[in-house]
């Protein structure tokens, strides 16, 4: 029924990892910087945005795009999904110079399924990562179901299922020999917009004190790859906090109640994108940002 949606409510593994806002608030900056380890992948991105001087702008509008094909009826997504069909179909060329393992002149498209799969992957890596972190674990079978739903949500953007690993432990596989490749490569633009979006959203000043927290959950939460790849120190001090953190989120579960733990993310993203245009409407310094390229 085009009404219930993609992922209905009660039987998607994947939209009940999402609806978590602990997820929500979390998973999209980890998975940018660790998908920006793929140059191609990063690069192809990068040439054919309109964002590169508000970053979190592109940001939380993937955020609620993504929102609406999680929760949203069928219709609602398939109108989101034509809008990222269209802009899919601009997304190709090749390299101008090399990046890691990719020499100049190596062809990238939004359309390769090897490309397609790697995006999807580090949102289900990072999704999966906050919800064991903060909600609970899964099960065995769960986090097969969970990643059986990914995979359709990556058919929906036009993803070959055949690419994509059998089971959640084929995934992990996958996912693991990315991360160590010596292919993993992270260039200074990556670098810059990474760290940014990890550490540096812009958030109206009574938010500014929940960001610090924020800022250890997603560090602690990096593989020790990613962060040696980054440079991040991880010191028994960031050990403990982050330890004690993620046990308050968790003990304060039973109290919170469940409007304010549970649902769409749609108010806050606002809030970044709504403060990030008012400093660029300031002349401020924008975290991330990048030289927009010339025509």
């Amino acid at each position: 029924m085009a009404a219930e949606g993609y992922f209905p409510a009660g039987t998607s593994v994947l939209r009940r990892v999402h609806s978590e806002r602990a997820v929500g608030l979390l998973y999209g900056q980890r998975a940018l910087a660790i998908g920006a380890l793929a140059p191609l992948n990063f690069i192809g991105t990068l040439n054919h945005t309109r964002g590169r001087a508000t970053p979190f702008e592109r940001l939380t509008r993937t955020g609620k795009m993504f929102e609406t094909i999680f929760f949203g009826s069928r219709d609602e997504a398939d109108r989101v999904l034509a809008a990222v069909h269209g802009m899919h179909d601009r997304v190709n060329g090749v390299l101008a110079e090399g990046s890691g393992a990719h020499p100049a002149g190596t062809p990238y498209s939004a359309h390769d399924p090897e490309l397609m799969l790697w995006t999807i992957a580090v949102a289900a890596d990072s999704a999966r990562t906050f919800y064991e972190l903060l909600v609970g674990p899964l099960t065995e079978s769960e986090r097969d179901a969970f990643w059986a739903d990914y995979v359709r949500f990556g058919e929906l953007f036009g993803m070959p299922r055949e690419v994509a690993p059998g089971s959640h432990a084929q995934f992990r596989e996958y996912f693991r020999g990315r991360i160590e490749s010596s292919e993993a490569h992270l260039s200074a633009d990556a670098r810059r917009l990474s760290v940014a979006i990890m550490f540096q959203i812009p958030v109206p000043a009574p938010n500014a004190p929940a960001m610090q927290l924020h800022n250890l959950l997603i560090r602690g939460s990096l593989p020790p790859r990613v962060r040696e790849i980054f440079g991040l120190s991880w010191t028994p001090a960031h050990v403990l906090g982050f330890n004690a953190t993620v046990a308050a989120v968790r003990a304060s579960r039973p109290i919170v109640p469940v409007a304010l733990r549970r649902g769409k993310n749609t108010s806050f993203f606002n809030q970044v994108r709504d403060t990030e245009r008012r400093r660029h409407a300031r002349g401020e310094p924008i975290p991330g940002a990048l030289a927009v390229a010339a025509d």
